[in-house]
């Protein structure tokens, strides 16, 4: 009886010292994660502000939309930002539309974006792909007139230099054919009035949708944080590190 206590004791300590390891590992994991995503709020990419527009160029707006886990990047639809997206026309998209006032655009894991339109579609599998590695698509939508009053919403002015960086590198992440346009994923849509397509890259929870926008922002001289997975770190990100 005595070295069958000895032995529970023994395994109790075991299994003590196993759960304070794993427990141990655990916070420094939780503290590592915060430090990682206060920095990339923090540091600004790139470090150095780069040069504003001439004071002669033309001022242009773009909203960042950002819902609680996807940020889009919607441009003016004026005639000459229409002009190099005239492929979403020919694919059935409504350009010539009286109330067009945007059209936005993301990028995000293919098998969650487009079997996801709302909350109540959500199911494991997309979400497990959305969070280990998946092709990717590009979302593009019509919208009417926008309140940049509402949550989620961050209007930017930029010149028409930048602006037109911007879009130019928000479309070279649209896969091509051989004939060099956009590849079109056919009965993808949530509804008539946007599209999805083929993207360039994979999808990741470390590089996801945030990242993108993030990127496609820095193309036009918008400074954002080093890393923003989530869009309140990126929408903080970029207030902190602009002066606007």
């Amino acid at each position: 009886m005595a070295l069958l206590l000895a032995y529970m004791e023994a395994m109790a300590r075991r299994r003590g010292t196993g759960l304070k390891r794993i427990g141990t590992w655990l916070a420094a994991t939780v503290f590592a994660v915060t430090v990682a995503v206060a920095l990339g709020i923090i540091v600004p990419r790139p470090l150095f502000s780069p040069a504003g527009p001439p004071q002669d160029e033309t001022m242009r707006e773009i909203l960042v939309l950002a819902n609680p886990i996807h940020t889009d990047i919607a441009f003016p639809a004026d005639p000459d930002v229409m002009e190099r997206l005239g492929f979403v026309a020919d694919d059935g998209l409504e350009t010539d539309h009286p109330g067009l006032h945007w059209i936005h655009m993301g990028w995000g894991s293919r098998t969650f974006y487009i079997e996801t339109p709302s909350w109540s579609d959500l199911r494991p599998g997309p979400l497990f792909r959305a969070f280990t590695l998946d092709h990717s698509a590009m979302h593009v939508e019509l919208a009417g007139d926008i309140d940049r009053t509402l949550e989620g919403v961050m209007p930017i002015e930029v010149g028409e230099e930048a602006m037109f960086a911007m879009l130019d590198e928000a479309l070279a992440t649209f896969e091509r054919d051989g004939e060099g346009d956009p590849i079109l994923i056919p009965h993808a849509a949530y509804g008539e009035f946007d599209l999805f397509y083929e993207a360039e890259g994979r999808f990741n929870a470390l590089y996801g949708c945030n990242e993108w926008t993030g990127r496609v922002l820095r193309a036009g001289g918008v400074r954002t944080g080093w890393w923003n997975p989530l869009p309140p770190s990126l929408l903080w990100s970029v207030r902190l590190a602009n002066d606007f």
